[in-house]
């Protein structure tokens, strides 16, 4: 028999901020020559968020986050 779940969380994406740490790994599995999709399996987080982190740190230089828009 199947359990049903109640965390919604469980059931539905949820949005959450990535820590510094995390994007200090992207960053250092990209300089590492692994693809996205093996950073995505190896920290499994979204292949999406990974190619974003990857795109934003060679844009920027930096894996700090930075400041949301206040009109969205």
């Amino acid at each position: 028999m199947q359990t049903v779940s109640t965390n919604i969380c469980e059931r539905m994406g949820h949005s959450q901020e990535l820590s510094e740490f995390k994007w200090g790994t992207v960053i250092g599995c990209h300089l590492c020559n692994k693809s996205i999709h093996e950073i995505s399996l190896l920290l499994n987080i979204p292949r999406s968020t990974v190619s974003a982190i990857i795109t934003n740190w060679k844009q920027l230089g930096t894996t700090a986050t930075q400041p949301r828009s206040k009109w969205g």
